[in-house]
């Protein structure tokens, strides 16, 4: 059985000072309120669809908008030179956008399924054809929901702290008798960090805590974490080569999947990748980063996800500034097509070999601990 390799990243880097807490502003945006069969989503897109390219569509955790969960990301600069490439698309789960009005009484909110089931619709409005996703927490299990669902709309995804699995009885009791003595915002925030990170940055702390209790409808936000708190099992099994590869449930796109390696969702993370095709899988541990490396750690996140929509042959070049002046040779701007032939599924091995050795060389070149390699056969470490 093949195996992934961890590549552990290390950024230091303070993202959140004084200067800028809590200042997730957008720019350059459109709003749109969107019609689904589970009820209006709030999106807000940058830019506009280029040509046959997919346009990056982002979904936030718990607790979080795409404005706290993902601008400090989109807003960094090595990221706006991919995003020059693509339109984005960030997508507000019902309720939990900046000035959301509380739901009534009896308003019932979606499931994570239907949640899941509403984005065709925001596709099929903005005129998007296909889509790389970038999930964070429940944001992350819906686009993998979505992605099983309809395998062909999605050509790519980034799965921050993502869990495949049900909430177990252990978990949903402990979760009840929290509710006992902690405060929903409590609750959250222990989602997304951990204990030592709840001691020790207090400044990240304080700004999403202040976020979460006074920026986010908490009525609505309670809404949206029952959601959660009672997903499904995304079901997903590992294929095995010769016996169910092509019927087995599973993620047929890139993942790339990103946890801290402090973050309480590590469990979760590694588990999922066990689940997942190790031939399209790339497992990112960063190292000294916690439960939001695309806020704390976002220059490293971003160089990520330039290899990796680089392997899409999406990006004619990388610029490795910290390095040198000179641009890497991309994996080419030829796209696999959907339907391979032969000639292509050639150039498509070279491009990726080539791909995984920038990334390899960017890695070494930036890691503390440098590359934890493996005996054996190494699958596609980086899906770029």
């Amino acid at each position: 059985m093949d195996e992934l390799q961890d590549v552990q990243l290390t950024e230091i880097k303070p993202l959140l000072t004084n200067k800028n807490a809590r200042n997730f502003q957008d720019f350059d945006c459109q709003e749109h309120d969107i019609e689904t069969p589970h009820g209006v989503l709030h999106v807000t897109m940058r830019g506009v669809p280029k040509g046959n390219r997919p346009v990056i569509l982002t979904y936030h955790d718990i607790g979080l908008n795409h404005k706290s969960c993902f601008n400090t990301l989109f807003n960094y600069e090595d990221m706006l030179e991919i995003t020059q490439h693509f339109a984005v698309v960030h997508v507000d789960a019902p309720g939990q956008q900046e000035g959301a009005p509380p739901f009534p009484s009896s308003y019932r909110y979606p499931t994570m399924d239907e949640l899941a089931e509403m984005l065709p619709s925001v596709m099929t409005q903005l005129k998007v054809n296909s889509v790389i996703g970038i999930g964070v927490g429940a944001g992350a299990y819906i686009l993998t929901r979505f992605a099983l669902n309809n395998p062909t709309l999605v050509e790519g995804l980034v799965l921050i702290n993502v869990d495949p699995c049900a909430e177990g009885w252990i978990d949903w009791a402990a979760s009840k008798l929290s509710g006992w003595t902690s405060n929903l915002v409590d609750i959250v925030m222990a989602h997304h960090f951990s204990t030592d990170e709840l001691t020790d940055n207090q400044e990240l702390i304080q700004t999403y805590r202040l976020h979460i209790a006074q920026d986010i409808n908490q009525d609505n936000l309670a809404l949206f974490c029952g959601s959660y708190q009672y997903r499904r099992d995304l079901e997903i099994e590992r294929p095995i080569v010769g016996l169910n590869e092509h019927t087995v449930n599973t993620l047929t796109c890139p993942a790339l999947l990103v946890v801290g390696d402090t973050s309480p969702a590590v469990e979760a993370v590694v588990e999922c990748n066990s689940r997942l095709n190790p031939t399209k899988t790339t497992l990112l541990k960063m190292a000294d980063c916690g439960g939001l490396p695309q806020v704390v750690q976002p220059g490293k996140l971003a160089e990520a996800f330039k290899y990796f929509v680089q392997g899409m042959g999406y990006i004619p070049y990388v610029l490795l500034s910290h390095l040198s002046n000179e641009s890497v040779p991309s994996a080419g701007m030829t796209r696999l097509a959907r339907s391979r032939t032969t000639s292509s599924s050639s150039i498509t091995s070279m491009d990726s070999s080539r791909s995984r050795n920038n990334l390899n060389s960017l890695l070494e070149g930036s890691a503390s601990g440098g590359l934890d390699n493996q005996a054996g056969p190494q699958t596609m470490e980086v899906s770029c």
